[in-house]
């Protein structure tokens, strides 16, 4: 089992079905029971194209041969990268007010009849969440055996929709603010190492220069192909070997979007100093 694949997964799946979760009990409350047979179709067809889009991209991928199929590798894990730094600080700018602009959003459509824009805003949501986790998969595949993946995906996907059913059934309170800042900061860390792996193959194919090959090598210690190493080669991005290219961008990264993270994070916590500010919203339905 790749412990990467399931903690991606369990991440995204698990926000797609907080926000589903919140157009069904906004539902229910407000009596409108029968509509919510739109949220699930736009579950369904958006879950339906994300599993076309990851078998897509592995069969793109399975027609290359090197050199292009390490500038492909490459290519998809920043474009993995990519995707998952835009939702970090999406989440970070959005996160606090996500509960209200969907139930405004939903009751926008009821107010005019319009019940297909509630399939609209659950395709949405499980759309953006399934394109961002298929790229970060398919890139994961790449460094991992495609079983382990398949494995990780699933049994994260699993937990999360457990864990949401326990919020809308059971009525469990969830912290939107505290489970966003948790999120934001597994989803840096993906990203540095989805990075790492993405300089290698660049390094491979001769676009890009290892500067110096190999920095240290602690094969001996702690191998990445096998036991612990693997499991922090798939979560961390930990390599045995790693170039000073490969360290510049991957601390790098940790910097740039970390510094960025912090500075807005920080302003909200400063009203605090005076005044009790909340730090986001509870979910509960």
């Amino acid at each position: 089992m790749n412990p990467g694949a399931a903690v991606l997964t369990f991440r995204e799946g698990l926000e797609a079905a907080l926000i589903v979760a919140i157009l069904l009990g906004y539902l229910r409350r407000m009596g409108y029971a029968s509509a919510r047979k739109y949220v699930w179709l736009g579950v369904g067809t958006a879950s339906a194209l994300t599993v076309g889009f990851v078998l897509l991209l592995q069969a793109v991928g399975a027609t290359f041969d090197y050199p292009a199929k390490g500038i492909y590798e490459g290519v998809t894990s920043l474009l993995a990268v990519g995707m998952v730094t835009y939702m970090t600080f999406w989440m970070a700018r959005q996160g606090r007010r996500m509960k209200s602009e969907l139930e405004e959003g939903a009751r926008a459509s009821l107010a005019e009849g319009a019940v297909w824009g509630l399939f609209t805003l659950a395709f949405i949501t499980v759309i953006r969440e399934g394109v961002e986790t298929a790229l970060f998969l398919s890139a994961s595949a790449f460094a991992s055996s495609g079983s382990a993946i398949l494995v990780g995906g699933v049994l994260g996907l699993l937990i999360a929709v457990g864990v949401a059913s326990a919020i809308y059934l059971g009525g469990v309170r969830l912290h939107l603010g505290t489970f966003f800042r948790v999120a934001g900061v597994l989803l840096v860390v993906f990203g540095a190492a989805i990075l790492r792996y993405g300089v290698h193959e660049f390094e491979e194919v001769g676009l890009l220069p290892p500067i110096i090959e190999h920095v240290w090598d602690t094969g001996a210690v702690v191998s990445d192909s096998s036991g612990p190493g693997a499991v922090l080669r798939a979560i961390v991005g930990y390599t045995s070997e790693p170039s000073l290219l490969q360290l510049i961008c991957y601390f790098g990264y940790y910097l740039v979007v970390g510094l960025a993270l912090w500075r807005p994070w920080r302003r909200r916590e400063l009203p605090a100093a005076g005044t009790r500010a909340s730090s986001g919203t509870e979910v509960s339905a």
